[in-house]
């Protein structure tokens, strides 16, 4: 499960890097406001990526999906990717956790 969701925050903070200069260029967020939420939100997911190993890694993880689509209010097609990247993150969290118990009821067979 780890690994699937340090994929997508990977992404995703690729992702919210590079949506600073469209923030900045197109919808005409001043720079001040824009590298601190996008590059902020991009760091968020990298540290939730370095914390999967516990709960609150999946929770910055939670709150990084929500800050990406709420950025869809200020770059619209960022309601699209956003979501995108939230789907994608409870698919890693649910084929995951399906991955792991197979894992496991295949171990307890073998064992």
């Amino acid at each position: 499960m780890r690994s699937l969701a340090s994929i997508v925050l990977g992404f995703e903070a690729l992702l919210l890097t590079l949506v600073t200069p469209v923030m900045i260029s197109v919808a005409d967020v001043r720079p001040g406001v824009a590298v601190p939420v996008c590059i902020g939100l991009a760091i968020l997911a990298i540290i939730a990526a370095g914390l999967l190993r516990f709960q609150l890694g999946y929770i910055l993880g939670s709150v990084v999906q929500v800050g990406a689509v709420g950025l869809g209010f200020v770059v619209p097609v960022m309601f699209v990717l956003g979501l995108a990247f939230a789907g994608f993150w409870v698919a890693a969290i649910v084929l995951g956790r399906r991955i792991e118990e197979a894992k496991r009821a295949h171990e307890a067979q073998s064992g």
